[in-house]
């Protein structure tokens, strides 16, 4: 257990664990403020974000961005972002389940030292990962669960939405809900 980000952070760069380390350029931690109380959580870095080393910087990203300032969030001042998994998946593949399970610990990590009030899963591996198994992001998204004391939300990757642009406006419905959430909990997100 870290008791400081910086040691996580150091720690986490250094990672072997598991075969994605061999194909990446940049491991990508994550990005935000660590005094964050909404995170947000996708299945795994892109072809951009591996070159970058930060999550959500391709055309994905730049949909995200837009539907954060939507809602008066940054990814630079007041959420987190992090993946499921730190390295790129060869081809862009979905990370396997053995790969989540090497890499889940830094992410509960982060999860432990920031502890958010709402994680917003990004799409269905960390929807299936971290709310149930059998999440369903077509039918259950944008509604909230609470599991331990923390409220998760799941709703469209953005390149799920790039690819099928006709869930645009699910999507900012979520975003919308979030809002709400936030506004419901949440102490100093929106000063």
């Amino acid at each position: 257990m870290y008791d400081n980000w910086e040691a996580l952070k150091t720690d986490c760069m250094e990672c072997r664990k598991c075969s994605l380390c061999e194909t990446r350029t940049n491991l990508v931690f994550g990005v935000g403020s660590e005094n964050s109380e909404v995170m947000f959580v996708g299945e795994g870095p892109g072809e951009n974000e591996d070159l970058q080393g930060e999550p959500f910087v391709g055309r994905g990203g730049k949909l995200l961005d837009k539907y954060l300032e939507a809602i008066e969030l940054d990814r630079r001042k007041n959420i987190y972002i992090a993946n499921m998994v730190k390295c790129r998946p060869p081809k862009n593949r979905d990370p396997l389940p053995e790969e989540q399970d090497e890499c889940i610990g830094w992410l509960r990590e982060q999860t432990r030292l920031l502890r958010p009030k709402i994680i917003v899963c990004l799409g269905r591996i960390s929807a299936q990962r971290l709310i149930s198994k059998d999440f369903k992001v077509t039918k259950q998204h944008g509604e909230f669960v609470e599991k331990g004391g923390i409220f998760f939300m799941g709703t469209f990757h953005p390149a799920a939405l790039l690819r099928n642009p006709n869930q645009k406006p699910d999507a900012l419905e979520d975003f919308l809900a979030l809002r709400k959430k936030i506004l419901e909990i949440c102490d100093h997100t929106y000063e």
